[in-house]
């Protein structure tokens, strides 16, 4: 999926995804960067994982001392960053999430939100691994994935994509149980709380679950503070 995002899915093709969404998508996603802005604050030094075009890293910007969004397209990256403008809190590096050049204990939190864990279409406890790595003692992680309660909206939103021409015709065959998949090989999944929670214990740490808005599951680890 990481090849799909760069390949098919960058730059301008993807802010018209987020740009088309109905009215409940949007109380979604912004539901999302709300309980985000909660969870940080102003001294924090951010790392936003799958930052795309900077939809999220531009609002975190404002609330914390500086933000670094990493993404595998180059298009969404050179958007993001004309986005962004010159006076900017933002940096935006062309990174794989499971291959960081930053140095251990590098940012105060990691946020992966909008479904990353399950978009990338990587190995979750390997991206969890790193995240980790690069956190500081004390620090923490937020990601989050789709609420099986949001699935309605969700595939009227992916309809949405694929009849304007962004995604491929869904596959309505493997469509379903919280998996849309689409005749080109996009495929966007979601992780439940029980999976968050087995995730969590295969690392070591006991997972802090909520629910956000009737559409989110956000999870949050803290890295424990050396001894």
């Amino acid at each position: 999926m990481t090849n799909y995002y760069a390949a098919r899915l960058s730059g301008g093709r993807l802010q018209k995804c987020y740009e088309l969404a109905p009215p409940r998508v949007q109380q979604y996603l912004e539901s999302e960067i709300l309980h985000v802005l909660e969870r940080i604050g102003r001294d924090d030094a951010v790392r936003e994982l799958g930052c795309g075009y900077g939809r999220v890293t531009v609002r975190l910007a404002e609330r914390v001392r500086s933000v670094v969004g990493v993404d595998v397209a180059e298009e969404s990256l050179s958007l993001a960053r004309t986005l962004a403008g010159p006076n900017t809190r933002c940096e935006f590096l062309l990174m794989d999430a499971l291959h960081m050049t930053f140095g251990d204990d590098s940012f105060d939190v990691v946020v992966c939100i909008q479904n990353g864990i399950c978009a990338f279409g990587v190995p979750r406890n390997e991206l969890l691994r790193q995240a980790l790595r690069v956190a500081r003692p004390g620090g923490r992680l937020i990601f989050s994935t789709y609420s099986d309660t949001f699935w309605e909206d969700r595939l009227s939103w992916f309809e949405l994509q694929s009849s304007e021409g962004l995604l491929g015709p869904i596959d309505r065959r493997p469509t379903g149980d919280g998996v849309i998949v689409c005749e080109d090989g996009f495929r966007s999944g979601a992780a439940t709380r029980r999976e968050l929670e087995e995730l969590c214990g295969e690392l070591g740490f006991t997972a802090d679950i909520t629910e956000v808005d009737g559409s989110s599951l956000f999870c949050e680890i803290s890295k424990p503070c050396a001894t």
